[in-house]
């Protein structure tokens, strides 16, 4: 396959070598208009929005990847395998697991824990296949959180495809220490892996699992999340 892609407009070049990306798409258009510099629309192809720019002088690009181990997985293998784009941070929103966290902290993915089969489908090995994050990418996501004075709380993540009905088995999942719930993680790590590329998620808890009446109200969750965005920004 060649560029464009079925899914990408985009054009040789048009991104950046690392790429943000939240779930919405329109959290990633806030992003570029209100964090980054002369930005470019390089991408809006099925309202999936994706912008270049620059942040402190460096390139960088976001770009929505929608929800879901597929969609990410489109997203993520085109970018990685055609764009020739070397990291992707996915920053996006989970719910808590963990009786610990609470809403507004931040999490980074170790690993990403599934009931997905998009990673034995894509990894192909003779066993379970284990998604994880590029040690270079939590590195200095762990450093860029200590030199802003803020705690991001590292640990296993689980990629969920079921958004609505999961809550009964999400006791087992905190037995074993799962930290929280999104739904993308599993598929980008295995995406990165597949292609030699570095891959990270990191999340604000934006609701408690065991705990549904304390949740972020949508607008709050599209534009509030900048601990993250600067966390992820200074990754690049």
């Amino acid at each position: 396959m060649s560029i464009p892609t079925p899914h990408i407009t985009a054009k040789a070049g048009d991104f950046a070598k690392t790429v943000l990306m939240p779930g919405d798409p329109l959290r990633a258009k806030f992003i570029a208009e209100n964090v980054l510099e002369n930005i470019t629309c390089v991408n809006e192809v099925r309202g999936m929005l994706g912008y270049t720019g620059t942040y402190k002088g460096k390139p960088v690009s976001v770009m929505g990847s929608g929800m879901g181990c597929p969609s990410m997985g489109i997203y993520s293998y085109e970018l990685y395998h055609f764009y020739g784009v070397e990291n992707i941070i996915r920053i996006g929103s989970a719910g808590s697991i963990h009786k610990s966290l609470e809403l507004g902290d931040v999490v980074m993915g170790v690993g990403a824990c599934t009931e997905s089969n998009y990673p034995a489908i894509m990894a192909q090995v003779p066993g379970l296949y284990a998604p994880i994050a590029s040690f270079d990418l939590m590195l200095k996501a762990y450093n860029a959180a200590a030199s802003l004075g803020k705690t991001i709380k590292a640990g296993n993540v689980l990629s969920s495809d079921v958004f609505y009905g999961a809550d009964g088995n999400m006791d087992k999942w905190l037995a074993a220490g799962v930290l929280a719930v999104e739904m993308e993680a599993a598929a980008l790590y295995t995406n990165a892996a597949r292609a030699g590329k570095n891959a990270l998620c990191i999340c604000t808890i934006s609701d408690k699992v065991f705990s549904r009446e304390e949740s972020m109200p949508a607008i709050e969750r599209e534009r509030s999340l900048t601990q993250m965005i600067e966390i992820a920004l200074m990754c690049i």
